[in-house]
């Protein structure tokens, strides 16, 4: 099949190489030059402007976004709606918000235009491993892009569905991401548990690389988590300061809306929130509640 593709970044470079393996053609833009030539030395058709990709494609045509969520998002189909018409096909593979998604469906179909809202997990691995897709939107067009997905995914069989109507692939991504941050928020306290007990003096890594194997608590998270140890068991070239992509904090939104539970998501996400604190104020004002009430010591700074 032959699909556009607008932003090569880490990500989207990777999907487009594994795309033209699989037999695509396909039709590149991205602001960078760098990553235009990436992109063109791949085998990609590259452009250097959207309205040069949308003249390029063949009607229908099909265009792939993977830019950041937000408004490049928005900016990037409000360029595109009055260059492509009834019966193209957008898809959304960023981590966008699943009710602008949902938003961005209903702008695009006053113009016969189909938005598929594509929760896309695989990081740097994709390439290799294969692309997890959850796909959002019209049914029909889901099995019409069917070929495109096969070749992203791990294999033609595993690791991409249809999940629903617009909206429900980010929806399932955002729930997907919370998982994730509880997953590891999980896996850190456990080592850190490890790494206290210093009478045993625990290889850290050797531990990982047993449980790697028949534990019922193995994983892909694990697989990283032994190899990061193995590479730096102190982790001494690492900074304690964990970013967030938001996800985690419209997973933990939207439990409150809908009034359901998730505490170990909301504490992996609150954590996150604190790794960035090098001098934390709260610590400092409850140290100073107990000397306060209690007299009890404090440690000034010098």
């Amino acid at each position: 099949m032959e699909l556009g593709m607008i932003g090569l970044g880490r990500m989207g470079g990777d999907m487009t190489r594994r795309l033209l393996k699989g037999g695509h053609r396909v039709v590149a833009f991205d602001p960078l030059k760098t990553a235009r030539e990436a992109a063109a030395a791949s085998g990609a058709a590259v452009t250097v402007s959207v309205k040069e990709l949308a003249t390029a494609l063949k009607p229908p045509r099909i265009v792939w976004l993977m830019v950041p969520a937000g408004k490049p998002t928005e900016d990037t189909i409000d360029k595109l709606l009055p260059l492509l018409a009834d019966g193209d096909i957008v898809i959304d593979g960023g981590n966008s918000n699943y009710r602008d998604s949902i938003g961005r469906a209903e702008k695009l179909a006053k113009k016969g235009i189909f938005l598929m809202d594509v929760g896309t997990s695989g990081g740097i691995w994709g390439l290799n491993e294969g692309y997890c897709l959850m796909v959002g939107g019209d049914v029909d067009t889901y099995y019409h892009l069917k070929p495109i997905f096969q070749t992203l995914a791990p294999s033609p069989d595993t690791g991409y569905g249809y999940v629903g109507t617009n909206g429900a692939g980010h929806f399932v991504k955002m729930v997907h991401n919370g998982i994730e941050y509880g997953l590891m928020q999980s896996y850190a306290e456990g080592f850190q548990l490890l790494k206290a007990r210093e009478e045993f003096n625990l290889d850290l890594g050797r531990v990982a690389e047993i449980w790697r194997h028949g534990s019922v608590v193995r994983s892909w998270i694990l697989d990283l988590t032994a190899a990061a140890l193995k590479q730096d068991p102190d982790l001494e070239r690492i900074q304690p300061y964990v970013e967030d992509s938001g996800e985690g904090r419209w997973t933990v939104e939207e439990a409150v809306k809908l009034g359901v539970p998730v505490p170990v998501i909301s504490l992996a996400l609150q954590m996150r929130f604190r790794s960035r604190q090098p001098q934390s104020f709260s610590d400092k004002l409850l140290a100073a509640m107990r000397k306060g009430f209690g007299g009890h010591a404090v440690k000034e700074t010098k």
